[in-house]
């Protein structure tokens, strides 16, 4: 097996042999066109009056030639074998139907290709595929094309970042497709729509100034005919958006800020001046879309600076998801996770859309694994966000209470830090869950979280002074063990009716940054430990079933898809960002038990042999 590896490994490395490195010339090659750049022997022409003709252009490969038009209906009911956007739905479910893999054949599970992309830090996005064209974004504003069943590199794109560039998180959470187009964010916060056929830029907008500390990371989401984006730099002082493209032309069509100006729905949440362009609620992490009301679902982060004494009120709408219409980009309802956010809590992973049963009661439902450790269950509606119920799901010691109707914290005072006052809390400023997005099965009717448990942190706040392009936390963290705490990470799965945790799954030595996949087949796929290992679980018992080691710890989302009638599983593995910082700091605090983990991105996709 590792001599199979090995070969697998080298050949996808082989395919990149000779490609410009990232940040040099972006590029869309074929193939048959990188082959063609091989120097041929010098021709001398019959005359000077009969130069010798240009060779002609490498031919398409056929995989390309079939690509099929992604259109509104396509992404509101994906076919089976499809992986159209990042978790395959508008609903966030991050669920495939796809049955082939199964509890009683996923043992046999092997790596059909692994490709590699070039390039370090933490791989996050999914790969996408389309009829047998896979799509995958990279590190350092880079896509690449890929067979789906060969792993044959069909083209590359990459766009080189500023040297000047301000990312502080260097990384892409995946494309969206539309038509016969490619839609990326740039890092530099750039919105950039690519021919699927040949990787060349269509337009490109420019969708806010990078040197004021805006930077993107997030995939977009593609509904109604326009492509929407938002932007990252909660702790640079930025004022948050979500804003709404034309697919066709990359027209601007509206901007929705996430920090009302004066006089605007929400603005008597800050205090009186100018904190509100500085405010925060940036936005990190996709969508999710009712076509049925036309809203779209997005999560928003924390407040600038970190400190709530400094920004007394609620702070609308940070921390918060938020319903926007997307015909027109209005904010037709919110709800507030915790107001006056000082803890780091960002709340930008956006709820899924799952219809569920409480006290005999149908509601039309979102679901959102907070990172502030608890498990909210919501209604959607035409525009309002109801509460229906809460509990933590990791250890939680700020919040006291809930209100009954309106789901409030009522928060212990002890437990928030503030200016000069260092408080102690649990979860941790990273949160029970981060950013990976957990799976919803309407099969088990359970969702699955890739959480971090024990786990709690200390804040103390400090004055700071807005400097554009600057940091503007205002604050010192750290983090430490709950006391008795005999592990981290864990995958937990929650039965959706009766709000009851079904079973979990602990890892001795690991966190978890795993975002999680469900299969029609009865399996959940997960990574995000620091053993490098992609795993398989029973859907119903949690039972570990099967797993793989890989070249480095995976954070990239899991997907599945089909091609000429077999079942594939695709991630992406390649450690970095948040997950290596918290690693690097629990290396600190007990030496030896959270070492490195090397890094090196590469696609991994697996099939039953």
């Amino acid at each position: 097996m590792r001599i199979l590896l090995g070969l697998l490994i080298a050949a996808s490395v082989a395919t990149l042999k000779g490609s410009p490195s990232i940040g040099e010339e972006k590029e869309s090659l074929y193939m048959g066109a990188v082959q063609a750049q091989v120097p041929a022997p010098p021709q001398v022409p019959a005359s000077p009056q009969a130069p010798l003709p240009p060779p002609p252009p490498a031919p398409m490969p056929m995989v390309l030639r079939n690509y099929k038009p992604v259109t509104a209906e396509r992404l509101k009911n994906p076919d089976a074998g499809d992986w159209l956007m990042v978790r395959r739905t508008y609903d966030g479910w991050g669920y495939s139907p796809l049955d082939q893999i199964t509890p009683a054949n996923v043992t046999r599970l092997q790596p059909a290709w692994v490709f590699s992309t070039g390039v370090t830090n933490g791989h996050e996005a999914p790969p996408i595929v389309n009829n047998g064209v896979m799509f995958v974004a990279t590190p350092g504003n880079q896509i690449v094309a890929i067979d789906a069943k060969s792993g044959r590199l069909l083209w590359r794109y990459k766009r080189p970042l500023p040297d000047d560039v301000i990312l502080l998180h260097a990384t892409s959470r995946g494309v969206a497709l539309y038509g016969d187009k490619i839609f990326f964010a740039a890092g530099e916060a750039v919105l950039v729509a690519l021919d699927a056929a040949t990787g060349k830029e269509v337009w490109t907008a420019q969708v806010e100034t990078n040197s004021n500390g805006y930077y993107m990371s997030v995939a977009p989401l593609v509904a109604d005919g326009k492509v929407m984006v938002g932007a990252s730099g909660g702790e640079l002082g930025v004022r948050g958006f979500i804003a709404a493209y034309d697919v066709e032309t990359g027209e601007a069509l509206w901007k929705t800020y996430t920090v009302p100006a004066p006089g605007e729905p929400g603005s008597d949440t800050w205090p009186q001046g100018d904190q509100w362009k500085t405010g925060g609620g940036s936005i990190w992490v996709t969508g999710t879309y009712d076509p049925a009301t036309n809203l779209a679902f997005w999560g928003t982060g924390n407040g600038g600076p970190w400190m709530g004494d400094q920004r007394t009120g609620d702070n609308l709408y940070t921390s918060s998801t938020v319903a926007i219409d997307v015909a027109t980009g209005r904010i037709k309802g919110h709800f507030q996770y915790h107001p006056n956010d000082s803890w780091d809590w960002d709340e930008v992973s956006p709820p899924i859309l799952v219809d569920y049963r409480r006290n005999g009661r149908a509601i039309k439902g979102l679901v959102n694994v907070a990172r502030d450790g608890y498990l909210w269950f919501l209604e959607r509606t035409d525009g309002r966000i109801n509460f229906v119920e809460g509990m933590p799901y990791v250890k939680q010691n700020v919040f006291r209470s809930l209100d009954a109707k309106t789901g409030r914290p009522d928060v212990d005072p002890e437990r928030q830090p503030g200016t000069g006052r260092e408080a102690e809390f649990c979860p941790s400023h990273w949160g029970g869950k981060n950013w990976p997005p957990i799976a919803f099965s309407p099969k088990t009717r359970m969702i699955y979280i890739p959480a971090n448990e024990n786990l709690c942190g200390r804040i103390v706040g400090r004055p700071v002074t807005y400097t554009a392009g600057r940091g503007f936390t205002g604050a010192t963290n750290t983090i430490f063990m709950a006391p008795d705490a005999d592990h981290i990470g864990e995958v937990q799965a929650w039965d959706v009716d009766t709000g009851k945790r079904k079973w979990t799954h602990t890892f001795a030595a690991s966190t978890n940054w795993g975002p999680m996949l469900a299969t029609g087949g009865g399996l959940v796929f997960s990574g995000g430990t620091q053993d490098r290992l992609f795993r398989a679980f029973d859907a119903s018992s949690g039972a570990l079933l099967w797993e793989f080691p890989t070249n480095s710890g995976i954070i990239g989302q899991p997907s599945a898809f089909m091609v000429d009638g077999r079942q594939y599983i695709a991630v992406q593995s390649g450690w970095g960002i948040d997950a290596r910082s918290m690693q690097g700091r629990l290396n600190r605090i007990v030496p030896g038990d959270f070492p490195d983990v090397p890094e090196g991105g590469a696609v991994w996709v697996f099939a039953v042999k």
